[in-house]
């Protein structure tokens, strides 16, 4: 399974974002997507996970998106948050995901996994516009890595 993962959208999906979530399998998307039109685009391309960013609270996407959200997906606990620090990545948490700094990062937390993808919008860093990707095959992580997008 391809889990394309994104944050920090800001109202804006741009053609080169689009073109590579093309074939997830699932997008989990960690807040501050600021329009429910993009939430709809996002969810007609996979099936779409999100929590609420800091710029999300005037928009109402739906009971689903909380501040954090918990999932069971691949055989693999997930725990997603705008925020790395608000992650509490308890005892069987494999993947832990966060935004918010627009700076792309893949760690190692006590066994968990915790990437920030960066923005593909408004990027920090020498990177550019990045999204991050993580292939698993039930109860295993395959793969994590971060994808630099095409201008």
């Amino acid at each position: 399974m391809r889990y394309d993962i994104v944050s920090d959208t800001h109202g804006y999906l741009s053609p080169a974002l689009l073109a590579e979530l093309e074939g997830a399998d699932v997008i989990v998307h960690a807040g501050d997507i600021c329009s429910p039109s993009d939430y709809r685009r996002l969810e007609e391309i996979a099936p779409l996970r999100m929590c609420l960013g800091n710029n999300d609270w005037g928009y109402d996407y739906g009971p689903q998106v909380k501040k954090t959200i918990t999932f069971y997906a691949s055989g693999l606990l997930w725990e997603v948050n705008h925020y790395r620090e608000r992650l509490k990545l308890r005892d069987g948490v494999a993947i832990g995901i966060c935004g918010h700094t627009h700076r792309p990062s893949i760690d190692n937390v006590g066994g968990t996994i915790v990437v920030n993808p960066g923005s593909p919008t408004f990027p920090r860093g020498i990177l550019g516009p990045t999204i991050g990707r993580i292939i698993c095959d039930e109860g295993v992580v395959i793969s994590t890595a971060i994808v630099q997008l095409k201008n």
